[in-house]
């Protein structure tokens, strides 16, 4: 898992050649930390990458997606937000909305 900032965000995820997903999180949101070992489940059965952007030290990428409520998760694919979820979902419903399903 990466962990991104406005320094490393446009590297990591807008100039990417494969699909990242985009954890927007905050140490003080208990579902953050509920959906983090689901996300870490994931990434390794599936092989997407992922990375965590804390909200609370990066609020500019924050507010450029338009992000609300936490956790969000935006998959991006060639730099562009493709798909989103906000809130958390058990690994079954998370692994469907992201249309990683086989």
């Amino acid at each position: 898992m990466i962990t991104l900032t406005t320094d490393n965000f446009e590297e990591q995820v807008l100039k990417s050649d494969q699909p990242v997903l985009v954890d927007f999180w905050a140490e003080w949101c208990p579902p953050c930390r509920m959906v983090a070992p689901v996300l870490d489940e994931i990434e390794a059965e599936h092989g997407l990458a992922i990375g965590k952007l804390n909200t609370d030290e990066n609020p500019e990428i924050m507010s450029r997606y338009g992000v609300m409520g936490l956790p969000t998760l935006l998959l991006f694919e060639n730099g562009e937000p493709v798909r989103q979820i906000v809130g958390a979902r058990p690994k079954r419903l998370l692994v469907q909305e992201l249309g990683l399903t086989r």
